[in-house]
């Protein structure tokens, strides 16, 4: 039992590292070589977790043989725009000025039904308002819609544009002071104590969560119970 636990841990752990090595990409979002890739391992993973007479080592290689293999592709499909479209291929125009271009659909097998479902999704009932669709290496469907069906935007509509908004920097966790982050914002251990002086609060470990974002907006949520 414990031989298959730590077998298990070890496997996990090395498929982890793996698809952090693939990038953040959600699995509908993978190209057809990572898709693979990622099949493929979980088929090696499985067999050394449930067969104890194969050693673990026989199991991890060939992960690691493909992992690297998965990082070598990546490093030439950068380097070399030939690979890449070799190995991901190429966006493919499906819709041109309202017009469903029906050669390119069948070339990409990509039924009518699979069209208006990512028009659907993305707000769109018809093509009168669709300029461009542009269908991704991904699967997924690019909308580009003429200016009339556009999206109102306040500029667009002559309005006052307020700032942009500032990314907030996490600066206490649960109780915990983050010091790099509090760093990395140009505010050090005083700057704290005095913002939870102002809020009536007397250490760090009374905060659930503050933040404080680029234009010096400070946001602090105390613990319940905590006046």
């Amino acid at each position: 039992m414990i031989t298959a636990f730590f077998r298990t841990v070890i496997l996990y752990l090395l498929i982890i590292a793996g698809l952090r090595l693939m990038g953040k990409r959600q699995i509908g979002e993978l190209e057809p070589g990572d898709l693979v890739l990622t099949l493929i391992i979980s088929d090696l993973a499985s067999v050394p977790m449930q067969d104890f007479g194969i050693p673990l080592v026989n199991g991890a290689f060939p992960i690691v043989i493909l992992l690297s293999l998965s990082m070598l592709v990546s490093y030439f499909s950068l380097k070399s725009i030939r690979f890449r479209t070799l190995v991901c291929g190429r966006p493919t125009v499906i819709i041109r000025d309202g017009r469903i271009l029906q050669a390119n659909m069948a070339k990409t097998r990509f039924t009518v039904d699979e069209l208006y479902e990512q028009l659907r999704t993305q707000g769109y009932g018809d093509l009168s308002g669709v300029k461009y669709a542009i269908l991704e290496t991904s699967g997924q469907v690019s909308v580009l819609p003429y200016a009339r069906s556009a999206p109102l935007t306040p500029q667009a509509a002559g309005l006052d544009v307020p700032e942009e908004a500032t990314l907030p920097v996490l600066v206490v966790n649960d109780g915990r002071v983050l010091t790099d982050n509090l760093r990395s914002c140009g505010r050090d251990l005083p700057w704290l104590q005095k913002q939870l002086r102002q809020r009536r609060l007397t250490s760090p470990r009374e905060v659930f969560l503050m933040t404080v974002d680029e234009s010096g907006g400070v946001v602090c949520v105390a613990k319940e119970g905590i006046a």
